[in-house]
Formats: structure tokens, C-alpha cells, sequence
């Protein structure tokens, strides 16, 4: 009998390895499969009320159109919409290395939280826009239900659009026309004047979400933005004093 030579024995070895790692490949599938299968049964029988009956969803997952969670989604998704575009606008207006560092920051936290507001709306199925409603009015319709919105800029008395500033802290028409048309400090100057009257419009939405929402998570998002946005107040507060300047008064715009 012709004895394996070492050729044979490494190719028998490399078929055995091949074939372990075949059947394990195998096996592994075959566990995800099962487990996307018992996932998809769970939601199945969760949706159905485990005897075949179709059980609809709890109300209070998906808020109604008129909720404070629908509200402060479309509206602060429209605020940070503009925060953005300031940030973008002074990056070009300077060459300070701080201020553009800062707007990039600005950009790209409000981007992506404008993204999870309206993929929200997207899951509730709700619209992005809602005809007949005022700008803020969920956050006035809040004031009845033991919550004290009194001290929040444009509650007491209402606060009017005006040149396409929809909300406490936007800036107007004009005001961007004066950023794009500046240029070294003046534009950093005016920009960090116009994102502090923002953030404190921002920050005053932000509260009326924390004590209106009922998401949870939308409730975590408005806090965190809170946070995020008063530290943001105090460093561009620095930034002011060390160009010789200072935020505008506080008053509604």
C-alpha cells in the first residue's frame, strides 16, 4: 500500500478545515436566521395579542399631531435648521481658527439632532409641517396643565413672525443679509451675538419640552439639549469679552 505523502495529508487537512468552517458558517447562520425568525414571531404575537387578534398599539407611543412632542419636533427642527446656516456662513466670513471650530461644533450637533426630530415625525407618521398651527402654540396650549411657562420669552404675550424670524432667537432676514455681508471680527462678532439670542430662544423651547413631552427620549434630547446649549451660552459669552464685545440684551426678537 503506497504511504500518504505529506502533499496528501495537507490537502485532507485543508478539505477537514474547509468543511469545519462550512458547517460552522452553516451554523451560525442557521442560529441568526433563527433568531431574526423568533424576533419576528415576538412582534407578531405582540401585535396580535398572542391569539391571532390584531391588538393596535398603545395610544401614547405615537403622540397626536397636535402634541407637544409633534410641536417641538417641527419647530426646534426649524431652529436648528437656521443655526446651522449661521454656522455655515461665518465659516466663510473668517479665518479665526476658534470661531470656525466653534460654528462646525454649532453645525454639526444641530444637524444631527434636527435629523432624530424629524425621522420622529417620520415614525409617527405625522407631518413635518401642520397647516393652522402656530409656531410655539404647543408650548402656549402647555400653560394650562400646572406648568408655569410665564417666564419664557414670547409666552406671555405671544410672539409674532416677523421678517422670517418664526420664533423667539431667530435671527431675521435682515440680520443673516448683515452676517453674509461681513467679514474677520465683524462677522464673528455678529455671529456669536445672533447664536446667543438662538440658543437662549432654544434653550426656552428646549424647558417647555422637558416639562411638556411624553417621549421619553424626546424628553432626554430636550434636556440634553438644555445642557449643551447653556454651556455653549457661556462660551460664546467668552468669546464676545475677548473681541470687546458682549450678548445683546435679553430681550424678545
Amino acid at each position: 500500500m503506497t504511504e500518504p505523502t505529506e502533499t496528501t495529508e495537507a490537502t485532507e487537512a485543508e478539505r477537514a478545515t474547509s468543511g469545519t468552517r462550512r458547517v460552522r458558517w452553516a451554523a451560525g447562520s442557521a442560529v441568526v436566521l433563527a433568531l431574526l425568525f423568533a424576533g419576528a414571531a415576538t412582534v407578531a404575537s405582540a401585535r396580535d395579542g398572542g391569539d391571532g387578534q390584531h391588538a393596535p398599539a398603545p395610544a401614547a407611543q405615537v403622540p397626536a399631531s397636535g402634541s407637544a412632542d409633534a410641536g417641538f419636533a417641527r419647530d426646534m427642527a426649524v431652529h436648528h435648521q437656521q443655526a446651522v446656516e449661521m454656522s455655515f456662513i461665518v465659516r466663510d466670513r473668517t479665518d479665526d481658527e476658534d470661531v470656525r471650530r466653534f460654528a462646525y461644533d454649532i453645525a454639526n450637533t444641530q444637524a444631527n439632532q434636527r435629523g432624530m426630530l424629524l425621522g420622529w415625525l417620520d415614525l409617527w407618521e405625522l407631518p413635518k409641517a401642520a397647516a393652522g398651527q402656530e409656531p410655539m402654540a404647543w408650548m402656549t396650549a402647555g400653560q394650562h396643565a400646572d406648568h408655569d411657562m410665564a417666564g419664557m420669552p414670547g409666552m406671555d404675550s405671544g410672539y409674532e413672525a416677523h421678517d422670517g424670524s418664526l420664533m423667539p432667537g431667530m435671527a431675521t432676514r435682515t440680520e443673516l443679509d448683515r452676517l453674509r455681508r461681513a467679514s474677520g471680527r465683524q462677522a464673528e462678532v455678529l455671529y456669536l451675538q445672533l447664536m446667543t439670542d438662538h440658543h437662549r430662544g432654544g434653550v426656552d423651547m428646549a424647558r417647555g419640552c422637558a416639562d411638556l413631552c411624553t417621549v421619553k427620549a424626546e424628553k432626554r434630547l430636550a434636556r440634553g439639549m438644555v445642557e449643551g446649549q447653556r454651556s455653549e451660552l457661556v462660551a460664546m459669552a467668552g468669546m464676545l469679552k475677548e473681541r470687546g464685545a458682549a450678548p445683546r440684551p435679553d430681550t424678545v426678537r
